[in-house]
């Protein structure tokens, strides 16, 4: 179940640093936190469907990544992103 395009356009517009912006850092984290919470919500009803929880654990994995490059690469733009995620940041 990915995200249909119209859910990605609209998390593309949302969250791009320029005009052209579709691969930037805080798009890619703003991508991937929307396919964490449909998976999420995915597994509290089919609780036994390990190959999406293993997708799951690879996605989270994947946006700490990037978290922590965007953190050392633009400190202000990760303030402002985990801001607008609602993300919870360990200090």
């Amino acid at each position: 179940m990915p995200l249909g395009k119209e859910d990605k356009d609209k998390i593309i517009k949302k969250y791009k640093v320029h005009a052209s912006d579709t691969g930037s850092s805080e798009v890619q984290i703003a991508l991937l936190t929307a396919e964490i919470e449909q998976l999420t919500g995915h597994l509290k009803t089919h609780k036994k469907d390990f190959s999406s929880r293993r997708g799951l654990l690879r996605k989270v994995g994947q946006r700490h990544r990037l978290l922590k490059f965007l953190q050392k690469e633009n400190p202000a733009s990760f303030d402002d992103l985990t801001k607008k995620l609602k993300l919870k940041i360990k200090e």
